[in-house]
């Protein structure tokens, strides 16, 4: 099986951490959230992916390139404008055969098996599988309800509340059969929530879902984001590691010193060559990327703080992100009033 990863929107809800980058590039723990969806295609023995490109497309080109070094085989497939989901997959139908293939998204973090969610669509002899998911606050996803065979008879996207029937939501991943493509034009905006799947079911055409309980979570929104740090960090999600245990619920990577007196109370994850200075004060859930210094007697509370950053001397960082390279001065505090932990 191949797989297309839809990463080519501009990420809006996240603009804060995606003026400069894409959302798939946005970090997580030690690297951007879009190798953690190729790790889970190669754990699936998908070494075949497509990649879908349009904001700052030249980032995630650069980053992972042809993807030999992954023990995959990446092929990129740009859009001129926006295609909408359906319509950026259109645009890579080149590079796809005639076998079903898998649609996910690049921008979320999940451990689902695809495996089996790609014997159920065979086994269903299904057009189109949504694979779905149940949440407790299904506001601002797609809605979906199946019958007992798990045949969908139900789909709106984004509902408003009166019109919320169903905690059972879009994942944003998808096996399809080749044949839906031929549904609509290349070149032409298209979506799969707003035109695909409603057309689908005009048609009476086979759409089923697969319902998972695995871990999923939609990086959209900054709390989505902090949600899947937190998840990440407390083990929550299959396949991902956190590097070397120090116990407590703190995980390091190469290179990592730690002075005396440092006090680091977990869940946290220290990014390769992190320098902790005397006195210092690391309280999770936090995230420390690579090669940053945490300067003596510093406090970083519940804060992710990027690559490359000094915070200084008895500085602090309280329910904040820190992604730019930054130097935070002496006794500087700094807090975010909009990022704020599951609780």
């Amino acid at each position: 099986m191949k797989a297309v990863i839809m990463a080519g929107g501009r990420g809006s809800r996240l603009r804060e951490l995606t003026a400069q980058r894409p959302k798939p590039m946005v970090p997580f723990l030690d690297k951007p959230v879009l190798a953690y969806i190729l790790d889970l295609l190669k754990y699936h023995q998908i070494r075949e992916v497509v990649i879908t490109v349009h904001y700052l497309a030249e980032q995630i080109q650069a980053y992972f390139g042809n993807g030999h070094q992954l023990g995959l085989n990446i092929h990129y497939a740009p859009e001129q404008t926006p295609l909408g989901t359906a319509g950026s997959v259109k645009n890579a139908q080149s590079y796809l055969d005639d076998e079903p293939f898998l649609v996910i998204s690049g921008d979320i973090v999940t451990d689902i098996d695809l495996s089996r969610a790609r014997q159920f669509h065979q086994a269903k002899q299904a057009l189109a599988t949504i694979v779905l998911k149940r949440v407790a606050d299904p506001r601002g996803y797609g809605l979906a309800t199946a019958d007992r065979d798990g045949r969908i008879r139900h789909f709106l996207e984004k509902p408003d509340d009166e019109q919320i029937v169903s905690q059972t939501v879009n994942t944003g991943i998808y096996i399809l059969d080749p044949e839906v493509l031929r549904l609509f034009k290349p070149d032409q905006a298209y979506d799969f929530s707003y035109d695909l799947f409603p057309q689908l079911l005009r048609q009476k055409a086979p759409l089923f879902g697969y319902l998972t309980r695995d871990y999923w979570c939609d990086m959209g929104t900054i709390q989505g984001y902090m949600q899947a740090t937190a998840d990440a960090l407390l083990g929550k999600v299959k396949h991902i590691k956190r590097g070397m245990h120090l116990g407590d619920n703190v995980w390091v990577g190469r290179d990592v010193e730690i002075a005396p007196e440092v006090s680091l109370r977990g869940p946290i994850y220290l990014g390769d060559k992190v320098k902790i200075l005397r006195g210092a004060t690391i309280n999770g859930p936090s995230v420390v990327g690579e090669q940053t210094v945490i300067g003596r007697r510093a406090l970083i509370e519940q804060s992710i703080i990027g690559h490359n950053c000094l915070v200084g001397e008895a500085a602090g960082v309280h329910q904040d992100i820190i992604f730019q390279p930054c130097s935070l001065l002496a006794e500087v505090m700094t807090s975010e009033q909009n990022v704020s932990w599951p609780s």
